[in-house]
This record gives structure tokens, C-alpha cells and sequence, in this order.
């Protein structure tokens, strides 16, 4: 559906030049969404899928080690998303304290992403609402070290940014002037508790998201907060019990489509068009959540059927098992203090492990050896592969 242009243009002066920034109208959509019988299939078949995800949480034998992996992923998609080189194998190596293969800037990056989102599911927990406080809070710990560290973490901007070109005459999108974010801000907070009217999880979630990239309220670290809030959201209206869901590598793989149609809500108010293509990254990415959690279960039970066999050695080989779940590419010393078993046992088992081919060694020395589980690592990297 056209509609009219969803908000209005202010000129302003900024480093010499005048350009129009984009003030954006305040949600929910005037006139509402049309509801088609298409875009509503589509929805229902989102939140089934949803529904289908939500539902891997009480099955799976131990969500932590999952989601300790997933939330990893994901912090290392949307990082690349802005041009970080960071690997999934760079970000575990980062954590047990060996010198990744790429820039200490780029982990330190996705690091912080895993720490911003953590920090928010902690806070939502403990019964904070979803909220402009929150938000600057998650902000502080994105850009708390490395790149972006002296780009006002947790503050709204205070000076004006702009979204491609070198400068803003050239910019293809010119976002609200500083002095208009708070005032902006303060109306997507009202919208995302339910005011002026209630409004579904993941429609809500589909519309926050536009919105927030719209505002670009900070002077860095707007696309990958503005992902982190989809999820998120859906955690604090329930309809997710885990952080399962996670669209950057949707938003990725389609990442012009997903620029078009950003600009076409804003300049002729198509939000059906942006909410079909949500839904279908959900329906794509659910599935494939789905999928990927199966895989890993399945894998488990293979390898644990096998290190069962190694009689004596079997029960801390079965710890150094599950430990490699959590953090699948370490070292043996990670290993001695996440276990408590001895480092000579450990070493035995990692032999035993690597003979049955489920352990592979990253390193060739004697001191601080690197280990892989590869099959686990194999698995959870797909999409994850650094542009060539």
C-alpha cells in the first residue's frame, strides 16, 4: 500500500553544508497496515514457526550450551554485517585468551555485542522494562572497548550523522537533527509500551525495527542494536522463552532488498512490502534455527554413544564433551578449570577424542594447545564465512 510520505524533511546546516534531514511520523503507521489475505498468511506462518522454535527450548537437553553458541553467531553476523572481519573461530579463540587471527579491534566488537545482549535479556529477567534506558545501557557495553569507544557510548548523539556518502550533501539518507532525537526517541518508547493503543509482539517487533534505524539515535552502533531490539522484543512480550532468533543473516544475504525497502516505508509509506519480507526472514531463519538445534542434538547423542565406549575413560571424557559443547574451540587449560579434572586427564582424553575423530588440534606444540570439537564448530559456521 502508498501512502504518504511517514514523516517530514527539516533543512539543517552541517559541516558547511545544507542538507534535509528525515524526521519520521510516530508508529503505529497512519493509515493502518492492510491486512491482505497474503500478508496475513504470511504472519500466521511467522509466528507458527516462531511457535515451532520457542517450543526447541524444552526440548533440548541443555539450552545453555546452545544458546551460548548461537548468541555467538549471531553477534558475529551482524559485526560483519558493518564490515567486521571476525570469525566464529577468531570470537572463541578471543575468549580463552589466544591471539585471534584478525584485527583485536574487530573480536573486541563482537565481543561487546555478546556482552550488550546478554546484559539486556539479564535486565528484562529481572523485570526492567524493554526502554530508552535500556537501550542506552545495552549502547555503553556495544561500544564499551575498541572501535567506537569514543563515539558517545550510551548517549544519544549530540552532533548529526548520515547514512552513506562521504559526507551529508551526498548522503543517501540524512536521519533527524540532535536536537530532535530525544523528542523522537521518547515516541518510540511510547509505542513500544503499547501506547497510543496495544500492538502484536512481532508486528510491534517488525515496526520498532524500522523506526529505531530511521532515528539512528546513536553516532555508532545503530545497525546491530537495531537487530539486537527484534529480538529482544520478542523475549519480553513472551513470545520467545530463549534468545533463539536472530535475522541477521536473512538481513545479510538479502541486504540490498532490505535497504530498498527501508527507504520505500519511509518515502511512500510501504510498510506491507517491509512487513511480508520480515515475515518471511522469520519463517527462513526460525526453520533454520529449528534445523541447526536438531543437528547439534542428534550430533551429541552420536558422540556421546561413542565416547562411551572408551570404558575407564569414559566419564571425563564425557565432561570434556560437554564442555566442548559450550566452547567448542579452546584450549586443554580452558578445559582443566571449566572440568576441575587434572590436566594429565584432560590431555589423555583429548588423545582419546582426536583417535575417535571428533577432537582435532589447531596448534602443533607442546604449550597452550588449541582444540576444536570441528563437527560442532562445522554446524554452527554455516553463514558465518568471512566475504572472500
Amino acid at each position: 500500500m502508498r501512502r504518504e510520505l511517514q514523516g517530514h524533511y527539516v533543512s539543517i546546516s552541517t559541516l558547511g553544508e545544507k542538507v534535509r534531514a528525515f524526521i519520521p511520523a510516530p508508529l503505529p503507521p497512519e493509515p493502518p497496515i492492510e491486512w491482505t489475505p497474503g500478508l496475513r498468511g504470511k504472519f500466521d506462518q511467522a509466528l507458527l514457526a516462531l511457535g515451532r522454535l520457542d517450543a526447541i527450548s524444552t526440548f533440548l537437553p541443555d539450552i545453555s550450551l546452545f544458546l551460548y553458541m548461537y548468541v555467538r553467531k549471531e553477534a558475529v553476523l551482524s559485526s560483519m554485517i558493518e564490515g567486521t572481519q571476525s570469525s566464529l573461530a577468531d570470537l572463541l579463540l578471543f575468549e580463552v585468551d589466544v591471539e585471534p587471527g584478525v584485527p583485536m579491534d574487530d573480536v573486541r566488537e563482537v565481543s561487546n555485542y555478546v556482552g550488550a545482549l546478554e546484559h539486556g535479556l539479564r535486565r528484562l529477567t529481572e523485570g526492567f522494562p524493554l526502554s530508552l534506558r535500556l537501550i542506552k545501557e545495552m549502547h555503553s557495553i556495544l561500544l564499551a572497548k575498541g572501535r567506537g569507544s569514543n563515539r558517545m557510548p550510551g548517549e544519544f548523539r549530540t552532533t548529526q550523522n548520515w547514512i552513506g556518502g562521504a559526507r551529508p550533501g551526498n548522503a543517501t539518507f540524512v536521519p533527524p537533527p540532535p536536537d530532535r532525537v530525544m523528542e523522537c526517541m521518547g515516541k518510540l518508547e511510547m509505542f513500544l509500551h503499547d501506547r497510543p493503543e496495544p500492538t502484536p509482539a512481532l508486528l510491534k517487533a517488525a515496526l520498532t525495527h524500522v523506526q529505531f534505524e530511521t532515528i539512528h539515535p546513536f553516532l555508532d552502533g545503530n545497525g546491530r542494536l537495531g537487530r539486537l531490539l527484534i529480538t529482544l522484543l520478542l523475549c519480553e512480550q513472551k513470545v520467545l522463552r530463549e534468545p533463539l532468533l536472530y535475522l541477521s543473516l536473512y538481513f545479510k544475504t538479502h541486504r540490498r532488498q532490505y535497504y530498498e525497502l527501508l527507504d520505500n516505508v519511509r518515502l511512500t509509506g510501504d510498510w506491507e512490502a517491509w512487513l511480508d519480507f520480515f515475515a518471511e526472514a522469520v519463517i527462513v531463519t526460525a526453520t533454520q534455527a529449528e534445523k541447526t538445534a536438531q543437528q547439534l542434538v542428534e550430533l551429541a547423542h552420536i558422540h556421546r554413544d561413542q565416547i562411551s565406549g572408551l570404558g575407564r575413560a569414559a566419564p571425563s571424557a564425557l565432561r570434556i564433551h560437554r564442555a566442548l559443547m559450550e566452547h567448542p574451540i579452546t584450549t586443554s587449560a580452558w578445559l582443566v578449570k571449566k572440568t576441575g579434572i587434572t590436566a594429565a586427564t584432560v590431555n589423555k582424553c583429548l588423545v582419546r577424542l582426536e583417535r575417535l575423530g571428533l577432537v582435532r588440534e589447531l596448534t602443533s606444540r607442546k604449550r597452550n594447545r588449541v582444540f576444536s570439537y570441528a563437527a560442532y564448530v562445522d554446524i554452527m559456521n554455516r553463514g558465518t564465512e568471512p566475504p572472500g
